[in-house]
């Protein structure tokens, strides 16, 4: 069944848009930063022009594919469809993990449940990233911890 989704999303052509929506999933809106489908039109609107043309859904369309014929040989096929599956599958599993020890990390009085008061106090990512201890992230100090995990990502 799950082979036949991601088949059906690659001949309708919905796998730009899936892979792009996903992304625009987390986090709160701001507006004319992360509204939805702002991250899906930042990805794909190559000009620039604030809309996706059919021909910049093509181009999407075109990088995917490449992205999935693995050998190069112009056909995807059944084994490569399953690697990209499986692919999507160990950062789904990477992802639950890693959600299940934040969760447990930030559970202080180790109760099973996380309460507002110690999800609030708990902000690691926010104490790495200001390099100069003064409670403030500068734009120097952001870009520092998304180099970093972009490094860590790629």
């Amino acid at each position: 069944m799950k082979r036949f989704a991601l088949s059906a999303a690659l001949l309708l052509g919905l796998t730009p848009l899936s892979a792009a929506h996903a992304q625009d999933m987390p986090g709160k809106e701001i507006p004319g930063k992360n509204m939805p489908g702002q991250r899906i039109l930042q990805r794909l609107d190559i000009n620039g022009d604030g809309s996706i043309s059919k021909d910049e859904m093509l181009a999407a369309r075109e990088r995917q594919f490449k992205k999935l014929d693995r050998n190069g040989d112009g056909a995807v096929d059944e084994n490569e469809i399953e690697g990209a599956r499986d692919a999507v599958m160990d950062r789904a599993e990477a992802a639950q993990a890693r959600l299940g020890n934040r969760g447990r990390r930030m559970d202080a009085n180790g109760d099973g449940k996380v309460f507002e008061d110690e999800f609030r106090s708990r902000m690691p990512l926010f104490d790495l990233a200001d390099r100069n201890g003064d409670g403030k992230l500068s734009a120097d100090e952001i870009a520092v911890i998304r180099k970093h995990f972009a490094g860590r990502a790629g």
